[in-house]
């Protein structure tokens, strides 16, 4: 199997080209759970639009769930086993952040990755109190909520200004490969199938839900 990491000889010499390695399932939950957590941000201090901010966050709760479901049995790159590295992984890549040639990732970085990890265990907190507060199980539940909604939102700027810069160092658009699914690799280090039929179910999967609750089909999810 060959190695995720390119080296900075590689990477001057231009051997590498544009491969697949983000499946259709992981950009498409990506996206959408920017959009779910832009929409619930935007829409928590409004009675008026609070119908849109507890069905964001149901689709919200819904994508996190299915993204480790997915790092369990996906494709090479989604996987956990692949990219979640131990501390001096994490400590060794933020050190060569500071050379001119840093390490190269074909999927995620040790940095990136434990945002990851964060996103996903602050977003289930959120959905978790969020649920609880839209259910009066107390004053003290919201303004849990809202602590936590403010440290998953520093964590996703961290994790924006990481992106930003390992472009840059890097010369690769990070932000287009989560949109087109390629980024910059060996021939061998691609991922065979893109997985559509799974992307387009988990796609299903969200307008069900935004059907279900806009639509009063599933009242047993509100109060």
């Amino acid at each position: 199997m060959a190695s995720d990491v390119t080296s900075p000889d590689l990477e001057l010499t231009g051997d590498r080209m544009p491969i697949l390695v983000w499946d259709v399932p992981t950009r498409v939950f990506h996206w959408a759970l920017v959009f779910c957590f832009m929409l619930a941000y935007v829409t928590s201090e409004s009675e008026r639009w609070q119908l849109w901010h507890v069905t964001a966050g149901y689709v919200f709760g819904f994508l996190l769930i299915f993204r480790i479901f997915w790092g369990l049995i996906g494709t090479r790159y989604a996987k956990f086993t692949h990219f979640v590295r131990g501390p001096k992984a994490v400590a060794a890549y933020l050190r060569t952040l500071l050379t001119r040639h840093p390490a190269h990732y074909v999927g995620h970085n040790p940095a990136g990755a434990w945002a990851i990890i964060g996103i996903l265990i602050l977003g289930l907190m959120t959905v978790l109190t969020g649920w609880a507060s839209f259910n009066d199980y107390g004053d003290w539940i919201g303004e849990l909520h809202e602590a936590i909604v403010n440290l998953l939102l520093l964590v996703i700027v961290v994790h924006v200004v990481g992106v930003v810069v390992s472009s840059f160092l890097h010369r690769e658009n990070l932000v287009r490969a989560m949109v087109n699914g390629r980024k910059q690799g060996h021939p061998t280090d691609a991922i065979r199938y893109p997985q559509w039929i799974i992307g387009m179910l988990l796609i299903t999967g969200m307008l069900f839900f935004i059907w279900g609750l806009l639509t009063g089909h599933m009242p047993w999810l509100l109060p």
